[in-house]
């Protein structure tokens, strides 16, 4: 018998293609963003708290653990000047920067810079080392510290160690345990790909397509060295104002963010890039994890290779101070390149003192460099008015930079409900989406007696609900019910709450907040629950649907209107809405939405059931509802999905027909997000399950839970 026979494990081409359906058949429904960070890859078991651990960290002890190990060098990866601090910085920058506010994805609150893709990316070239230098913290604090908040805080010290008064610190992110290898990051089939081609992120003169923020595969904001690596200061400044733009930063934080992340630390390439190793993620077993090894000459310390441009951009670059203005704004630039053959510039005329010293021999000078992106804050007339009002006011630059660096490394983190520990600044920030408490005391009995009195349909209640609730997204702790901002703008005038039926619903309900000492969220939940209660009724089954007390009211004074325009839904396949055609089908569409609410492939299974039978679909659209009783919780979606007395033909882009295999009849509408339950052989077998004779009870309950779930994402407990 060979080795492969006896081993469980496939091996070789089956790995690759046998194993996987999407080699297979790519065009089927790819349910693996469902399924990231199962439980099962999570060591820690059901029973771990981070938050518990957490009370227990010896906070002081890990700071000062952190500031020693910023200014011990190690021989294997030595500190420049003697000190961490740039490196860890960037860690922290790189961690944070993937962020972006379209989907909310990325950013450092998840440590998912430990893997694929991340890991390996081209702009985290030796950030794997930082990781290594921060092991043994880790290691002797263990649970009581994340690596995600070990990465963040170990740069926000590093400012603190080089003179900045930061403007806080956030312990509470949690650790994944898995890839996001489902995270659209890009369509290029390379790293650093440049614009145009097959696979290109641009269209149009420089259009960057949604959801993405940075300007190429690989990098975290833009090329250093200018456009695809072309030096322009001014079309660099294009692309930050953009790519800083969908990283939630306006002019003034992007020009505090550059200067202040190039006011320490230097850039890495005074060597050989070609003689790097393998990333990562593709680095023979004896790296042990490391990537990008160079064995061949020394390439640690003064010739390590990272960015490929090499130089530190001020003269002092273990101190915060004003020199990065100074040095930028008084001298003449010229262009130059790297010796790894990385486009930078170098000043014309420059003092000898003015120069930094070299990273290992004091005795050295070496000419101080400046980036396209640098040069862009200099070059472009908003960023220059900025830059120069900067330079004049050291105590302005300072406090706007720690701001930013406070907002880049928590903007992901959700409202400050979520943070922990005591660095949190009492002042609550307008990109927190603030939301008052809410009262409890109140009768949940009285109050549903009031809004069942209402008139309101259960089709009314439900959708309402859900419209306030659907918005919430995982990846940044953003939108859902808490806050009832349906009832602000921008949410009120979204064309997918259907703002007509909405005004009516919410004047009904204004009547039930006037009555009680509630909030208009609670009310808004309740009144959902409400309506699942009624049609579970309908169908023989009385039961109570679990509901949490004190949401808050936000007002529009706490609202950012601009940052909420990013969640507007363009689809909602539990309502059976979609705005238009996109390049990506609907059922894709529901699967992100999916995603982002945090909901499993058996959880979207029983919603979209339920909500076709309730009567939930947007403006009132029979597609789906394969159900003559609308508005009773039954499981008729599921037993006319699977009935084989019925066929299936398109009838258009996104709809079709069910028709009746006897008579030849159209019995009832569908859309692709409807049949996909039918089609998909995981989707179809959870529609089984609830097709069967025996498990409609099942439903209902199944159906109540994941209810629940989305009215509750939003609440920290």
């Amino acid at each position: 018998m060979t080795i492969s026979g006896m081993c469980p494990v496939a091996h070789g081409a089956n790995t690759e293609v046998g194993n996987n359906p999407v080699a297979w058949w790519p065009k089927a429904l790819n349910l693996d963003i469902l399924h990231q960070h199962d439980s099962k890859t999570n060591p820690m078991g059901p029973s771990f708290s981070y938050r518990e651990e957490l009370k227990s960290l010896d906070i002081p002890a890990l700071k000062n653990d952190l500031k020693e190990l910023l200014i011990t060098s190690q021989s294997w990866w030595p500190a420049d000047w003697g000190h961490y601090g740039g490196l860890m910085i960037r860690l922290s920058w790189h961690s944070a920067g993937s962020y972006r506010i379209a989907d909310g994805r990325g950013g450092g609150g998840t440590g998912n810079q430990r893997f694929a893709p991340l890991n390996s990316w081209p702009d985290n070239t030796n950030l794997d080392k930082a990781r290594r230098l921060l092991w043994p913290i880790k290691k002797k604090y263990g649970n009581k510290i994340s690596w995600a908040d070990l990465m963040i805080l170990a740069g926000t010290l590093a400012y603190e160690s080089m003179g900045l008064k930061t403007f806080g610190f956030a312990f509470g992110r949690e650790d994944i345990w898995h890839p996001e290898k489902d995270v659209y990051w890009g369509s290029e089939k390379e790293w650093l790909q440049k614009s145009g081609g097959e696979g290109s992120r641009y269209s149009g003169e420089r259009d960057l397509t949604n959801p993405l923020a940075a300007v190429m595969m690989g990098l975290i904001y833009v090329n250093p060295e200018g456009v695809d690596g072309n030096p322009d200061p001014l079309k660099t400044a294009q692309d930050i104002r953009i790519t800083f733009a969908r990283m939630a930063m306006n002019d003034e934080e992007t020009v505090a963010l550059t200067a202040g992340g190039h006011t320490v630390g230097k850039a890495h390439g005074n060597g050989d890039a070609t003689q790097l190793g393998p990333v990562p993620e593709a680095a023979p077993i004896e790296e042990q994890g490391l990537g990008w090894m160079n064995h061949k000459v020394r390439s640690v310390g003064a010739n390590a290779v990272t960015s490929g441009l090499e130089g530190a951009w001020t003269t002092h670059p273990t101190k915060w101070d004003n020199g990065y203005f100074r040095m930028l704004l008084q001298h003449e630039w010229r262009l130059t390149k790297s010796p790894a053959g990385a486009w930078q510039y170098e000043p014309i005329d420059i003092k000898d003192e003015d120069k930094p010293i070299d990273v290992e021999d004091s005795t050295v000078r070496r000419m101080p460099i400046m980036t396209d992106a640098d040069m862009a804050m200099k070059m472009d007339p908003e960023y220059r008015k900025i830059s120069e009002k900067f330079s004049q006011d050291q105590a302005y630059f300072s406090e706007t930079f720690a701001r930013a660096w406070y907002k880049l490394t928590h903007r992901d983190m959700g409202p400050k409900v979520r943070y922990f520990g005591p660095d949190v600044p009492q002042e609550e920030l307008i990109w927190q989406d603030p939301i008052p408490l809410g009262s409890t005391d109140y009768d949940i009995e009285a109050v549903k007696a009031k809004i069942f009195s209402s008139g309101l349909s259960i089709s009314d209640m439900v959708t309402t609900a859900w419209d306030s609730a659907r918005t919430y997204r995982g990846s940044d702790k953003r939108g859902g019910a808490n806050g009832a901002r349906i009832r602000l703008a921008p949410q009120k005038d979204w064309i997918g709450n259907e703002p007509e039926r909405l005004t009516r619903v919410l004047s009904t309900l204004e009547k039930v907040v006037s009555t009680f000492e509630i909030s208009m969220a609670d009310v808004i939940v309740l009144a959902g629950n409400i309506g699942v209660e009624l049609a579970a009724k309908a169908a023989g089954f009385d039961v109570k649907v679990p509901f949490t007390k004190g949401r808050g009211d936000a007002t529009i004074k706490m609202t950012d209107i601009d940052s909420f325009e990013v969640l507007e839904p363009l689809a909602d396949g539990y309502r059976n809405w979609i705005i238009d055609h996109f390049e990506v089908t609907p059922e894709e569409l529901l699967l992100d939405r999916t995603q982002l609410m945090g909901l499993t492939a058996q959880e979207m299974t029983v919603l979209v059931g339920g909500m076709r039978v309730l009567g939930a679909n947007y403006n009132d659209s029979r597609h789906g509802v394969f159900t003559d009783r609308v508005g009773v919780l039954t499981n008729d979606f599921f037993i006319n999905l699977t009935d084989m007395n019925y066929e299936w033909k398109p009838t258009g882009r996104n709809n079709y027909a069910i028709i009746e295999r006897n008579t030849g009849n159209t019995k009832w509408t569908a859309t692709r997000v409807d049949l996909v339950f039918g089609s998909n052989a995981v989707l179809r077998a959870y529609a089984e399950v609830y097709a069967q004779d025996d498990y409609q009870r099942k439903f209902v309950d199944d159906f109540i839970a994941a209810w629940v779930k989305v009215m509750n994402a939003d609440l920290f407990v």
